[in-house]
């Protein structure tokens, strides 16, 4: 298990336990997404600074400090979608969907052409969201739209919702519980 990637392990976590919470789902972006494009201003600098610096301590649990992180760069930088995605993530570790769905919402309708990581992201985690609300028919839609902008763990996704892949991985749960 050691030898494999990060993206495997999140496909054979999502194969073996499909139940699991979002929090313990992890999301790998491909590399062939590139680096959103945005103006340089001192504000965005400003805003990428404490957006980094919040993810750090969401990585180490500090979540309210985060949250507080994220808040202050939305004070500075109200229109900047990567802002909306990365505070929904931390609503999702404090299971507080309705919010991240709501950055989630607000972060595609701020992203723009040349912000394509920060659209798949937030088309990934709000298909994940709908999909445990069970909302399969808006996962799907939400999934195909970041699956086309290259998110591998979305095309993952779409795999799964195919009736016939969950029968699949249905049978193979089956087989490998009986090894």
């Amino acid at each position: 298990m050691a030898e494999l990637s990060e993206h495997d392990k999140a496909i054979l976590n999502c194969v073996f336990n499909p139940n699991l919470p979002l929090s313990e789902t992890t999301i790998e972006e491909p590399e062939s997404l590139e680096v959103d494009v945005e103006e340089n201003t001192a504000e965005v600098e400003e805003t990428k600074k404490l957006e980094i610096e919040a993810i750090k301590l969401a990585e180490t649990g500090k979540l309210d400090e985060a949250l507080a992180l994220l808040n202050r760069a939305l004070e500075i930088a109200p229109n900047r979608a990567s802002i909306y995605n990365n505070r929904a993530h931390v609503y999702q570790f404090q299971r507080k969907f309705t919010e991240a769905f709501d950055d989630l919402t607000k972060a595609i309708e701020l992203a723009r052409d040349l912000q394509k990581k920060t659209l798949s992201q937030a088309h990934c985690q709000r298909g994940l969201l709908h999909r445990r609300a069970s909302r399969l028919e808006s996962a799907r839609e939400d999934f195909e739209i970041a699956a086309q902008l290259g998110n591998r763990f979305a095309k993952s996704q779409l795999v799964e919702l195919n009736p016939y892949a969950a029968l699949c991985n249905q049978m193979l749960r089956k087989v490998m519980d009986s090894l």
